[in-house]
């Protein structure tokens, strides 16, 4: 009972930090009632991903899939977020957002939230999957409760692989504390020596092995039926003794390490922006720490002498009772062993327009071409962009580039295209895309060795749009094809983001295109688009006009936007202002919202979903109801303060009348129906899963779209091919 008023106590206080009255109506829509905090929201965003690892409706394997996600989710918010905001209190910022918390404030809400979430993540870990998982066959082992046998084995392989790769670092009066790597998975072990006394070492868990490790198949039918599996931890702590002769070893406990890992760059003052961000690459494994996690094995004095080595305080700290990181258990997923436990597997549908193995530049004379991904694959883009790259009529090739994978097939398209076919290839690769840095600068370098003309867009700007153009001599003329996207050219991700990409020749719109690519790379002026928005150059005052359109219609107006993150307090104030007026506006937003729905007066007419599911929603949609004629907009843009002012977006519209139907009546609808895995967002910041009126259908959007794609998979299979 104790906990459980701890947890009621931590979730008022919470809640008290978010405003614990609903604020009174007043005609100014700037006012710090009215907006919800970015962070304290993020952390709600995350506890929906641990509600699917606690759904006992999910998969086994896909609930220990979302754990790993929520893990690694928590781990970028300290090493961002968390450590922004340490910074502010360290430096006494007095600065506020919209919603007036300090930075103290928010520090203490977030940790607080933060821990009751670990604290979940654990408790579904050991009460709900380890037994679940044993029902199946699946038991995690302690090694020194195996069988004489099996922990023979264990020290062989210790003894003959991992003993040669471990390093044990003591800690005395001549070896200070080493500097360990952001994100380390290590353990502190405790040493009697037989003259000097107690003693500490770190000795760190090496990245060559699998964390999780199953056990020969030969050795199982010692434990019992089913797979086994043992941490190399375990194995480690099991056999310490072989790595400190001569001393004994009185305990040994896991623990890891967040750092500060934000890159700061004065890119005014950066000679070569390429090596600026290689050296602060270097740098990242050195920041400040910001987080400090043991296992719960671990005694007080212990945990102190940690805290006190990274300079952290027991708000900083998380006492784990189970996986030092539950990213650890990704072998588990994906082993081919137990398909059942799994979402059965999914195969995208091809686009319509091109079923068949039409040919792409022949259909997009035709007509523009919307692809929904996953869906619909990704290896139509694929398939365009290798096309294009052998083709002699393609003349050039420019493409945006801000994540890709390891092996793109775009790229090496695009190197190919340069180097055997002596096309005109630019790239826009941003250096910047956090946590691909390192990806991006080899891509850069294997690009520009290739010919390619690679820039790295525009000083103080993350260049995030996603767009592709392709200039090829037709028999009747030069003409340009366009790829507009939301999601990133990434074949590897493509196949769980959900995204939007349009193919399309669009005089208008390509020659727009065009302007975009030249203003990126050399040093032509933007005079505004007719057909694009763009950021930072417009796009707040178009999105502003349109809001505001809507709202001169009053109860005729309507509103439909679909967005990772609701954050930019001008259009917050300015969505209020159109509900207030009578507009009905339904916002789809996965992340982080700081409006506040269902203010009386104020955002009664405002409803605000998440849906969390097996495919990660990625797509932006904007749509404005523009009396009976709908304007529809895609995009890679949220609507947050960095999309508008620090980065280069491009949002663009979707022009087909049957285009537009497609994304209004079978895609929008579809994500507002969902009774499955959609959550509305209440005034005071919670999250509440949408309940179904007794005897409603069961409507689940992801489904739902899978569902469309196998049907189109069939027609297309039963159709006669096109000439």
């Amino acid at each position: 009972m104790a906990e459980e008023g701890n947890s009621v106590l931590a979730s008022a206080l919470l809640m008290e930090a978010m405003s614990s009255t609903p604020p009174a109506a007043t005609p100014d829509f700037t006012h710090h009632d009215f907006y919800l905090n970015r962070e304290l929201s993020w952390l709600e965003f995350n506890a929906r991903v641990l509600g699917e690892a606690a759904d006992p409706s999910q998969p086994l394997l896909e609930r220990v899939r979302f754990l790993s996600i929520f893990g690694s989710n928590l781990d970028e918010f300290f090493e961002i977020r968390i450590a922004g905001v340490k910074q502010q209190i360290e430096s006494k910022s007095g600065h506020v957002g919209p919603d007036h918390l300090t930075a103290g404030e928010i520090f203490e809400a977030a940790q607080r939230r933060a821990h009751e979430l670990v604290n979940e993540a654990y408790r579904v870990w050991n009460q709900d999957l380890v037994p679940a998982l044993a029902k199946e066959g699946v038991r995690f082992h302690k090694v020194a409760d195996l069988p004489p046998e099996v922990i023979a084995w264990t020290e062989r392989y210790f003894r003959d692989e991992i003993f040669p790769t471990l390093t044990p670092l003591a800690i005395d009066p001549s070896h200070p504390f080493p500097q360990l790597a952001n994100k380390s998975h290590n353990l502190i072990v405790s040493l009697q020596r037989p003259e000097d006394g107690p003693a500490y070492a770190i000795v760190q868990i090496p990245k060559l092995f699998p964390r999780l490790q199953r056990l020969p198949a030969e050795l199982e039918p010692l434990v019992g039926s089913g797979r086994h599996y043992i941490f190399l931890q375990g194995i480690i702590r099991q056999h310490l003794s072989l790595l400190f002769a001569g001393l004994v070893v009185k305990e040994s406990h896991a623990f890891r390490m967040t750092r500060n890992s934000d890159l700061y760059i004065d890119e005014e003052e950066a000679e070569n922006l390429l090596e600026t961000i290689e050296d602060e690459l270097r740098q990242r494994s050195k920041g400040n720490a910001v987080r400090l996690e043991v296992a719960d094995t671990a005694p007080d004095d212990i945990v102190k002498f940690l805290l006190d080595n990274f300079g952290l305080t027991a708000a900083d700290f998380y006492r784990l009772p189970g996986p030092i990181n539950f990213l650890h258990l990704e072998p588990l997923y994906g082993s081919s062993d137990f398909p059942r436990l799994k979402d059965k597997p999914f195969q995208a549908a091809v686009a319509r327009a091109l079923a068949g193995g039409a040919d792409i530049f022949e259909v997009l004379r035709r007509q523009d071409v919307l692809l929904h991904h996953p869906y619909e694959g990704f290896s139509s883009v694929v398939d365009f962009v290798e096309r294009a790259s052998n083709d002699p009529n393609v003349l050039a090739l420019k493409l945006t580039l801000y994540r890709t994978n390891v092996g793109s097939p775009i790229v090496r398209a695009l190197i190919r295209a340069a180097e055997e076919h002596h096309k005109q290839v630019t790239v826009l690769v941003e250096l910047k895309a956090r946590f691909d840095e390192e990806n991006n600068i080899r891509w850069a370098r294997a690009l520009a060795d290739a010919g390619v003309h690679v820039v790295y867009g525009l000083v103080g700007l993350k260049t995030h749009c996603k767009m592709m153009m392709v200039v090829r001599r037709d028999d009747d003329r030069v003409r340009i094809y366009a790829h507009l996207g939301t999601g990133n050219y990434n074949n590897s991700t493509a196949r769980f983001y959900t995204d939007l990409g349009l193919l399309t020749t669009n005089p208008e719109i390509t020659n727009e295109v065009a302007a975009v690519f030249n203003n990126l790379t050399g040093l032509s002026e933007f005079h505004g688009g007719k057909k694009l928005i763009l950021a930072p150059f417009e796009m707040r005052e178009r999105f502003l006009a349109l809001i505001k359109r809507e709202q001169e219609l009053g109860s005729k107006g309507r509103i439909i936007v679909k967005l990772n993150s609701l954050v930019e307090e001008t259009i917050i104030a300015a969505l209020y202002e159109a509900a207030a007026a009578g507009v009905q506006i339904d916002l789809i937003i996965r992340g982080i919202c700081c409006l506040r729905p269902g203010i009386p007066g104020v955002s009664e007419n405002i409803r605000v979903r998440s849906i969390v599911g097996r495919f990660l929603e990625h797509s932006r949609i904007y749509w404005f109801g523009n009396d009976g004629a709908p304007l529809v907009y895609l995009g890679s843009a949220d609507w947050m303060g960095r999309s508008f002012d620090r980065r280069v977006e491009v949002v663009f519209p979707v022009e087909d009348a049957a285009l537009r139907s497609r994304i209004t009546d079978e895609i929008l609808t579809t994500f507002l129906r969902d009774n499955v895995k959609a959550h509305l967002l209440r005034w005071d910041g919670r999250y509440e899963k949408v309940q179904r009126a007794e005897g409603e259908e069961l409507q689940q959007a992801q489904y739902t779209f899978r569902k469309i794609a196998r049907e189109q998979t069939s027609r297309i299979a039963g159709a006669t091919p096109p000439a």
